[in-house]
């Protein structure tokens, strides 16, 4: 191999190795927002002054456990699904009783499971959610950022759920297709006002809708979850994770996050 050769080889592994690491690019697809909250996912210990564990115990068909929640030390949180003994552990973090915004932009950085049977997500959750039947203004919603099924191939699913999770539920979704999905690292943004979701990927709008627009607080998940929805986890080889770069949020100037 010659000089320049070896050179282009060298710039080449570069941009491969530039690609793959995490930034903490600031850059978002809306304007006139400000940071108020955010993890920036540093240290080896999960900051339970943003996150607690969320919904511990079985749901679905896995258990949620703590010590399925990590931080590998290279700043990135990591949530795994595992296998022990006949038993399936999963992972579920929210910031529940530590943080809550009404309407802003939310974004979270992430390289997403590579297995079947069950998937990852960033949402949005109120905690009067399905009190007022047929007012989710007053009582809010669950907005799905993102969900991602491997077995789905590039496409990411986006919704927002209202009136419970009974009877009277409803939901607005779409998949929405994204070119190398499953591979690297990817941006998932919600703008949420007081007329509209706008969800993006990378930074460019993926769907938008008006439909059930929460007027309440509401705090923020990440989570796997396990159930047939995803395939079946019976075919997965495990551990399988969820890395997370980090979680920002942004309003105008002026309002008030809790």
């Amino acid at each position: 191999m010659n000089p320049r050769q070896a050179s282009s080889l060298a710039f080449l592994l570069l941009c491969i190795g530039c690609a793959e690491k995490p930034t903490n690019n600031t850059d978002i697809p809306v304007a006139g927002y400000e940071l108020v909250w955010a993890d920036e996912v540093s240290g080896e210990q999960l900051d339970f002054s943003k996150w607690d564990y969320r919904g511990l115990g079985l749901r679905r068909k896995a258990i949620n456990a703590k010590e399925t929640v990590a931080l590998d030390g290279e700043g990135h949180l990591v949530l795994t699904t595992k296998r022990q003994g006949d038993d399936y552990l999963t992972a579920m973090l929210g910031t529940q009783g530590k943080f809550e915004a009404q309407f802003g932009y939310f974004e979270c950085r992430a390289r997403l499971q590579r297995q079947v049977g069950h998937w990852s997500a960033f949402w949005l959750q109120s905690p009067t959610y399905g009190r007022e039947i047929g007012n989710p203004a007053a009582s809010g919603a669950e907005i799905d950022v993102f969900e991602y099924l491997c077995k789905e191939g590039d496409r990411v699913h986006h919704a927002v759920h209202w009136d419970g999770y009974g009877e009277h539920h409803k939901t607005e979704r779409k998949w929405a297709q994204v070119s190398g999905l499953g591979q690297g690292w990817h941006t998932f943004g919600l703008l949420w006002t007081d007329s509209t979701y706008v969800f993006y990927v990378d930074g460019r709008e993926a769907w938008r809708t008006r439909k059930a627009i929460s007027r309440q607080p509401q705090y923020l998940i990440l989570s796997l979850e396990v159930d047939d929805w995803a395939g079946d986890i019976a075919a997965a080889t495990l551990p399988d994770h969820f890395y997370v770069d980090y979680v920002r949020v942004y309003q105008k100037p002026g309002a008030s996050p809790r």
